[in-house]
């Protein structure tokens, strides 16, 4: 059996996604474990930001509204999102597993890779503009930490981001 891949994902993965990482396997049987964040830590002023840059204006100043988390919505949310994930993947490599992750998300794929002793480390994210090209964002960040090169996917697509 091959070494595990982990996978740190902040939207449900789908077809798309299934088709990448069956491609990332080529065949082989490497466990895949799955890792949702209960929260996404994003930044207020990092999400107006990015769209603007978008250009969806409405939802820039609309986000700019104080809003409460609640944790157990968010856990809920992650929960949901980690069933769906494990169902698209379902099948491929050695097996599929996952949990979510509390605390920081990069922190917590950093800790799930050292511990497995995994190989390979992919983060599948929607494309955030600004952390992308500056460079913040969390297959970046992960890869700074664990000295190894981390994939980084944008969730139903194709495309590779730069990490």
């Amino acid at each position: 059996m091959s070494d595990p891949i982990v996978i740190l994902t902040e939207e449900p993965l789908g077809p798309d996604d299934r088709a990448n990482i069956a491609k990332l396997l080529d065949g082989g049987d490497a466990p895949l474990v799955v890792l949702v964040p209960a929260n996404t830590e994003r930044h207020l002023l990092v999400d107006f930001l990015e769209n603007l840059s978008l250009l969806d204006i409405a939802k820039a100043f609309r986000e700019l509204a104080p809003q409460s988390h609640d944790p157990q919505v968010e856990r809920a949310e992650a929960s949901q999102a980690l069933a769906a994930s494990l169902v698209a993947l379902e099948g491929l490599g050695g097996g599929v597993t996952g949990e979510i992750v509390d605390g920081g998300a990069v922190a917590g794929l950093v800790s799930k890779v050292r511990s497995l002793d995994a190989a390979q480390a992919v983060v599948i994210t929607r494309p955030h503009a600004i952390a992308d090209t500056f460079h913040t964002d969390w297959a970046n960040k992960a890869q700074d930490q664990l000295g190894l090169p981390v994939l980084h996917l944008y969730a139903g697509s194709g495309f590779i981001g730069d990490s």
